[in-house]
């Protein structure tokens, strides 16, 4: 190993983009400051992957592992966007597999660090047997943390809250006033795999507690300035070192567009017709499986705003393809309306003029983007932590929810179409668009950004080990 103080840090994410991209981006960040990345991938998401910018080719080595083949998982399933919302636990049972190779790899490799994602409980115990610390990488924010809690409850040991109404209120452990929590409709949706799982496949929180008990640091993608008391409560839940690596702000001309190039030129044209500051960008990521009816209120909600939009409208693998947009709404909404069925590049069209409006699923790394370009956030949750960046949100008068019923979650085009005018037009709206101007000074500091990751490095390289020859 080279005595000049650079590190050589090697990357594990879950075979999720909202995981890999995030991953990718600190990668980036940590090798232009000159030390070395190995990122853990399969070959089908690795080849996916943004391509590098050519200055930091040599830094990061992509290291392909196959995926083993379950019978349960459609063929070359390799990450959440080729398989239905039910078989992404065949998909995690299969990432359990690999601790041989992965075991193999750090054997030979010998990182000085290991950044490691919410699913791999195991490896930690690995790794420290390897005598290679590990950091805790988690790509959501500080409130998430908070919330669900200290190792103990995540894991069982202690039995704080065993149904689903548990989860509405904010739990006792959180010394400060907050509203932070989810709603019924929510935690139903989730309840099963993330919190009970079954006889196959262990839960999403008791991964992610044997993770935070065994790991060294916990670094998490968010700012204490936008949430320190959340950060301050992570720190005594666990009693370890909670490093924020800040917000990876995205940059627009980074190249790494690939061969899509082209759908850009398209978009920016049809964006550049539209008035500055117009146009609703809705897109809901890659995980949610809209309904029928889901998806009809939302169309007939656009339809009634009377608002331009861009929808970007991306089915997941293995979702029904027998639903439809509304008979003649692309005719009736021809001109103002865009319907984008394939890839589209999500910054360059949040950093667009002509974009006003973000109506988003409250991932955290799509309201950093929107937040980051200033743009007005109409919330309509459906997974996973979106319901507590969604509260986030509320508290701070970021964004604005979709009034839905607690517990089904239903809504009506006319809520839709109510809560787009609001954030994009009326007076009520006007603390929305004024904050959210405000917070993306914080969201898009690059100096900022680079501060973080140079005290995230620092505490790297003084925490390193020893390596066992």
């Amino acid at each position: 190993m080279a005595n000049d103080g650079k590190l050589h840090v090697a990357m594990f994410p879950w075979l999720a983009f909202g995981h890999m991209i995030p991953y990718l981006e600190l990668a980036k960040l940590i090798a232009q400051k000159g030390h070395k990345i190995s990122f853990i991938s399969t070959p089908k998401n690795i080849d996916r992957l943004p391509k590098l910018p050519p200055h930091l080719a040599h830094l990061i080595n992509f290291v392909k592992i196959p995926l083993p083949i379950l019978d349960k998982l459609p063929e070359n399933a390799e990450a959440t966007i080729d398989v239905a919302y039910h078989e992404v636990k065949y998909l995690k049972i299969a990432y359990d597999a690999l601790q041989k190779p992965i075991t193999q790899f750090l054997q030979s490799s010998s990182p000085d660090w290991l950044f490691f994602d919410f699913v791999p409980y195991w490896l930690p115990t690995i790794a420290s047997n390897l005598n290679i610390p590990t950091a805790f990488f988690i790509i959501l924010n500080a409130a998430f943390l908070g919330f669900v809690g200290p190792s103990t409850v995540l894991t069982g040991t202690k039995d704080y809250r065993t149904k689903p109404e548990d989860f509405t209120v904010p739990p006792n452990w959180i010394p400060f006033e907050t509203t932070v929590a989810f709603k019924l409709f929510e935690v139903l949706s989730i309840f099963k795999d993330a919190v009970v799982g079954d006889e196959e496949n262990i839960s999403d929180l008791y991964r992610l507690g044997a993770s935070i008990k065994a790991c060294d640091i916990i670094a998490i993608k968010s700012c204490s300035e936008f949430e320190p008391e959340w950060f301050q409560l992570v720190q005594q839940l666990h009693q370890k070192p909670v490093l924020p690596v800040g917000l990876l702000p995205v940059t627009v001309n980074n190249g790494g567009d690939g061969n899509n190039n082209d759908a850009w030129i398209d978009i920016k044209e049809w964006l550049d017709n539209q008035a500055k500051g117009s146009v609703v960008y809705i897109a809901f990521g890659s995980e949610a499986e809209l309904s029928q009816g889901q998806l009809t209120e939302i169309a007939l909600g656009l339809e009634l705003s009377g608002l331009p939009f861009f929808w970007v409208l991306r089915r997941r693998s293995g979702s029904a393809d027998n639903i439809q947009l509304p008979d003649g709404f692309e005719e009736r909404t021809k001109g103002r309306g865009m319907v984008w069925t394939s890839w589209a590049p999500q910054p360059k069209i949040l950093s667009h003029d002509s974009v006003g409006g973000f109506l988003t699923h409250s991932g955290w790394g799509s309201l950093v983007e929107g937040i980051q370009f200033g743009r007005g956030l109409i919330l309509l949750t459906f997974l996973s932590d979106q319901g507590l960046n969604a509260r986030v949100l509320e508290e701070k008068k970021l964004g604005y929810p979709i009034p839905r019923d607690e517990r089904d979650g239903s809504f009506t085009r006319n809520s839709v179409a109510e809560s787009l005018r609001l954030v994009m037009l009326d007076e009520a709206g006007q603390t929305y668009r004024d904050n959210v101007k405000k917070m993306s000074k914080l969201f898009g500091d690059t100096d900022r950004q680079d501060r973080y990751v140079d005290n995230l490095l620092g505490f790297l390289q003084s925490h390193r080990r020893p390596q066992v020859l």
